[in-house]
C-alpha cells in the first residue's frame, strides 16, 4: 500500500504523501508511530546509499543481515541499538577479540538475537574481516571490488520484481565463505548489497528512485557479474594452490619422520 493510503486509513504519525518502496510502506499498516518512523528513516536516510570507507558500518550491516535470517527486518531494526551496545559499535578489532566468556554473556543479552551460531559467526566474521583488511587495505575496498567500485542500478517497478539473489551475490557469497565468513549466503549478501548501496533497488514508484547516481558511478548487473565471478575464480585458484602446498608439506614432513625412524 502507499503512504497516502496509510494516512487515509486513520492517520499514522510520521507518514507523508511521498511514495516509498513497498517493503517500507508495509510497515505503515501497523499504525505504530515508532515502527513507522523507524522504517521511514531507515528507508529514506540509509537504505541504498553507498557506504564506502567505513569498515565498521559495513561489518555492522553484514552482521545485521545475517542476524535477520529466519526473522523479520523489523525485529532487527528494533534491536539495532542493543546490537551496537553489545558488539562495541561493531568495532571489528574489538569483536575479533571476543572469547568464550564474552560469547556466553552475549547469549544472555535479551537485546540481541540470542542464537549461538549467529553470535559465533559475528566473531569469526570479524576475524575474517581483519584478514581481508591485512591483504586488501580495507574491508570496504575488497567488498566494493565485486562491483568494480560502482553501484548496480536496477529499474524494477514493484517489490515482487526484485530478485532475492543474483550472480554477483552468489559469487561474493562463495568468495567470502572461502575466506572464512559465515552466515553469508547469497540471499543475505544481496540484502547487504541493497542496504549499503552496492545495488540501487528503489523501485520506480519510490520518490528515491530519482536519486540514482551519475552513469560514471554505475555498472550493469551483467558487467558486475563478470567482475565478481572473476574474483571468485581467483580465490578458488588460490585455495586450490594452498591445498596443494599443504599436501606437499604434509607429505614431506611424513617422509622425514619415516626416514628418522629407519635410522634409529
Amino acid at each position: 500500500m502507499s503512504a497516502a493510503e496509510g494516512d487515509a486509513g486513520g492517520g499514522v504519525a510520521g507518514v507523508d504523501d511521498k511514495q516509498r518502496c513497498e517493503w517500507c510502506e508495509m510497515s505503515f499498516s501497523a499504525k505504530d508511530p515508532k515502527s513507522v518512523v523507524m522504517h521511514r528513516d531507515y528507508h529514506d536516510l540509509e537504505w541504498g546509499r553507498p557506504v564506502r570507507d567505513d569498515d565498521n558500518k559495513l561489518f555492522e550491516m553484514i552482521t545485521l543481515e545475517g542476524a535477520q535470517a529466519g526473522l523479520s527486518w523489523a525485529t532487527i531494526l528494533k534491536k539495532r541499538d542493543s546490537y551496537r551496545r553489545a558488539f562495541d559499535d561493531f568495532d571489528i578489532d574489538k569483536v575479533a577479540e571476543y572469547d568464550a566468556d564474552k560469547v556466553s554473556a552475549l547469549l544472555q543479552d535479551p537485546g540481541i538475537v540470542r542464537n549461538k551460531l549467529k553470535v559465533n559467526a559475528t566473531v569469526s566474521n570479524a576475524i575474517a574481516s581483519q584478514q581481508v583488511r591485512k591483504e586488501h587495505g580495507s574491508l570496504s575496498r575488497f567488498l566494493w571490488s565485486f562491483t568494480d567500485n560502482r553501484t548496480i542500478v536496477n529499474d524494477f517497478h514493484k517489490l515482487s520484481d526484485l530478485p532475492t539473489k543474483t550472480r554477483v551475490s552468489e559469487a561474493m557469497s562463495k568468495t567470502l565463505k572461502l575466506r572464512g565468513f559465515r552466515f553469508i549466503g547469497p540471499t543475505i549478501v544481496y540484502a547487504f548489497m541493497q542496504a549499503v548501496g552496492m545495488v540501487h533497488d528503489h523501485t520506480k514508484r519510490c520518490f528515491l528512485y530519482r536519486s540514482k547516481l551519475p552513469t560514471s558511478q554505475t555498472i550493469s548487473a551483467d558487467a558486475a557479474a563478470v567482475v565478481a565471478e572473476g574474483i571468485l575464480a581467483q580465490h578458488k585458484a588460490q585455495a586450490k594452490a594452498n591445498k596443494t602446498t599443504k599436501r606437499k608439506q604434509s607429505a614431506a614432513s611424513s617422509s622425514s619422520s619415516s626416514s628418522k625412524r629407519r635410522r634409529r
